[in-house]
């Protein structure tokens, strides 16, 4: 029996699911060492070195309920005299105070239905407006939704399909503890005796009609108030059963019991701590991989590592404003104190929201319209919380992840799985999708130690020189008749009318800002502009032509593939053959931007009507075909996930396998806050610091050695930020640009102009070689650097004005409605 059982959980190690005659077998099964290892590698299957917390605040909107269960002390009976419900007033103020103390979940929790049971409960609901208690609670989580941002989370007890519904329209997610599937705990002497809340077929019932409303819902059993083993396992079977048909449980919590003072189980006897190993490693056997699990660790003090053990992966909730009110003589653990317990046995403490993570990135599915675009802003990549206020584009103080990078730590304390990936990418071995996601997923001592080899293959590769270029932006129009979704920059009767005016520059004033750029020492203009509907494959070859007869000997790098695509549609011409064109009238090299995200289920998503994924890559692999070098951008951190950029760097590294025509890889950090995007509710705002700099770590890493030049861009990631970068893989600050509008255009705070000397006080503060380089990354003359360096003030720029491509409403924002 004993070896039947073990090889029951090496199959579940395999990919296994337990049928349910083969989990009851468990029950019987004590051989703890074998069954708590095999679900802490279960548990890392799923969530690596990952253990969650969400960062809350307990609200009580009323203690009343017609319950009388016998372990509990959170329900009180009404007191003549006193209010039962907690007014509005009360309620933002503990929820204000949840926000100043970093908290993003509202925990809603109260007794079931107290004014089926209290006729006084009904008067003090009528002078509410309300006539049910879940009434009450939709107004009153609607209430902190709007006014604080905090996204609640309702624990009301057993609801209708209707009060779910209700309830899903202010919340991010719900819940409703099982408890037991054991009928014969509300026999008479039994816990649940007298409460017919705790009926097991109408608690599941609640939690079947919450997976048909595709709401994301939390679950779980409480343990040692009677029940067997073998009733623990039929309880979580029943769950297992729900979740299999609508996949809506997104979190078991296995709860051990505590005698409490003052209640009719005051002397009974509290679970020991193997019972609630077993019974958590029992739930992960049962759930797999990536279901998650949580133990209240104030329940269980002093013994974190041994559940960690066991194979759960979150710590619930925890509040550093409020105390537990169902269990308020248990003390919440101080979060150092957590996040270093959770270290001790090799984890990294993470923060999540209230709605996890699988949920959380698939918004359409799991959130209402009005609840998504406040979720959404609260997330990073991997859907987890934004744990600080840092976005591409802003100046605020940089988060603490650039101690991290800065400060070394020693390779041996991340993970062996990331040191393999590591050693195999610096050696130039080609990683897959799956490898690079687990490089971009890193955080904590992986994250260290991913930005420490990418800063030492770059030494190995390109020195300790910083290479950057005297520039000038030139951006001839912003009227564009595409409909990117994350571009504040274009202008015009079809895209959104944001910042500034339409505009389409004169021929004479693209020359005189080419021939401008030339005195002040650029070696290169950078032009780029909307897609004029008027402007044809004729518009951008004359371009080049009038700015190499004003100045022959400056380097014009322009035109985006999309560009490139729509000038040889209105000529009638191939790609190759227009490109031809603009090569023998003075084009030097192409930007590769209009890339953003090379997977075209995310282009359906944020330019639906721009080139697809191929069509990209084909107007690139004709430029390198005819001679000319281009860059590789990734434009990342509005609604992609890292496996999209597993995918985009795939498709960049297996090009230039191919060409060898890409000069750099420049990753540009979506800035957010002016973009129809994230006007729309749609859209995260940007990377966080720690994707940002990951990007770039994992760039080298992954490219290697094909493209040897990582730039990073100061307008998107502030001089301390791009310090950072530089110490993580990156070797190139790109260009000083003098006019930089479009980032501007979304919102950056960062200026338009980084000349020559403070690039170098920048790059020499960490100790790096600073050298000015042309486009392809060759020396510049003397003359022309001591040209930038002596650069008088740029003259005010003409933008002429196309009236008819004006807009007067600017659109309304869902995403900005608490602000």
């Amino acid at each position: 029996m004993h070896q039947a059982v073990e090889n029951l959980l090496q199959s579940v190690l395999q990919g296994s699911e337990l049928s349910a005659t083969e989990a009851l077998e468990l029950a019987t099964f004590d051989d703890m060492p074998t069954l708590l290892g095999v679900a802490s590698q279960l548990r890392d299957q799923g969530h690596h070195q990952r253990i969650s917390y969400s960062r809350k605040v307990f609200i009580p909107l009323t203690q009343l309920c017609r319950d009388v269960c016998h372990y509990c002390t959170f329900t009180k009976p009404p007191v003549r005299g006193k209010r039962s419900y907690l007014t509005p007033d009360e309620v933002l103020e503990i929820a204000r105070a949840g926000v100043q103390a970093g908290c993003k979940e509202a925990l809603f929790t109260l007794g079931d239905k107290p004014e089926l049971r209290y006729k006084v409960v009904a008067q003090e609901l009528a002078d509410l407006g309300h006539e049910t208690t879940i009434s009450y609670l939709v107004e009153m989580a609607g209430l902190v939704l709007k006014e604080t941002g905090l996204l609640p989370h309702a624990n009301p007890g057993v609801l209708s399909a209707a009060e779910l519904a209700a309830l899903r329209t202010v919340t991010a997610s719900q819940g409703i503890m099982l408890e037991s599937a054991s009928r014969r705990l509300s026999e008479r002497g039994g816990p649940h005796y007298g409460s017919p809340d705790k009926e097991p077929s109408v608690r599941l019932e609640t939690i079947r009609q919450a997976g048909e409303l595709r709401i994301p819902f939390t679950t779980g059993i409480l343990i040692g108030i009677g029940e067997t083993r073998l009733e623990r396992i039929e309880s979580l079977l029943a769950l297992r059963e729900l979740h299999r048909q609508y996949g809506h449980i997104q979190e078991l919590i296995i709860q051990n019991f505590r005698a409490k003072p003052g209640t009719r189980m005051e002397k009974a006897p509290e679970p020991a701590l193997e019972e609630l190993l077993w019974t958590i490693a029992v739930a992960r056997l049962l759930f797999g991989p990536r279901m998650n699990i949580e133990a209240p660790p104030n329940l269980s003090p002093g013994v974190y590592e041994r559940l960690v053990g066991a194979g759960l992966n979150d710590w619930g909730g925890i509040s550093p404003v409020t105390p537990d009110h169902v269990n308020p003589e248990a003390r919440w653990p101080h979060l150092d104190e957590l996040a270093e317990r959770t270290n001790s046995v090799g984890k990294e403490l993470v923060e999540r929201l209230t709605i996890y993570p699988e949920y959380a990135l698939k918004p359409h599915e799991w959130l209402d319209p009005k609840v998504a675009p406040l979720v959404l802003q609260q997330l990073d990549s991997d859907g987890l919380a934004r744990v600080d206020t840092w976005s591409p584009g802003t100046s605020v103080q940089l988060p603490l992840e650039k101690d991290l990078v800065l400060h070394r730590r020693p390779p041996e304390r991340s993970t062996a799985e990331v040191r393999e990936l590591i050693a195999r990418a610096t050696e130039g071995e080609d990683l897959n999708e799956h490898e690079i996601v687990r490089l971009f997923e890193a955080r904590g001592d992986d994250f260290a130690a991913i930005c420490q080899a990418a800063d030492e293959l770059r030494k190995r590769v390109c020195g300790d020189t910083v290479t950057y270029v005297v520039n000038r932006n030139i951006n001839y129009t912003n009227i564009c008749y595409f409909r990117c979704q994350f571009c504040a920059f274009s202008k015009g009767k079809l895209s959104e009318n944001l910042r500034g005016t339409p505009y389409d520059l004169a021929l004479e004033e693209v020359v005189r800002r080419a021939k401008e750029a030339w005195e002040r020492g650029a070696t290169e203009v950078c032009m780029q502009g909307g897609i004029h509907p008027e402007y044809t494959g004729q518009t951008y070859l004359n371009m080049c032509r009038a700015i190499k007869e004003a100045v022959p000997e400056i380097h014009i790098h322009a035109f985006s593939p999309l560009e490139v695509w729509q000038g040889a549609q209105t000529l009638g011409l191939s790609v190759r053959e227009f490109l031809r064109q603009l090569k023998d009238a003075g084009l030097g090299t192409l930007p590769g931007t209009a890339a953003e995200i090379l997977d075209d289920e995310i282009r359906a998503l944020i330019c639906p009507d721009k080139l697809n994924t191929e069509q990209w890559l084909s107007v690139i692999e004709e430029a390198h075909g005819i001679g000319l070098r281009t860059t590789a951008t990734i434009m990342y951190g509005h609604v992609e996930r890292p496996v999209h950029w597993a995918r985009h760097l795939l498709r960049i590294r297996n090009l230039q396998k191919r060409t060898g025509g890409f000069t750099e890889f420049v990753p540009l950090p979506f800035v957010h806050m002016e973009a129809p995007l994230y006007w729309k509710g749609r859209a995260r705002k940007g990377p966080t610091f720690r994707e940002a700099v990951l990007m770039h770590a994992v760039s080298r890493l992954v490219l290697h050695p094909y493209i040897t030049s990582i730039q990073v861009s100061w307008v998107k990631m502030s001089p301390e930020g791009v310090q950072v970068c530089l110490q993580a893989g990156a070797n190139d600050m790109g260009g000083t640009l003098m006019n930089e509008s479009i980032t501007r255009a979304a919102g950056g705070e960062l200026g338009q102009e980084l000349p020559p000397a403070w690039m170098e006080q920048l790059i020499s503060l960490i100790k790096r070689v600073p050298r000015q380089r042309t486009t392809l990354y060759g020396d510049v003359p003397e003359e022309r650097y001591r040209a930038s360096l002596a650069a008088p003030e740029l003259q005010p720029i003409v933008l002429t004005p196309v009236k008819r491509y004006m807009r007067s409403k600017r659109p309304t924002s869902n995403a900005q409605t608490t602000n």
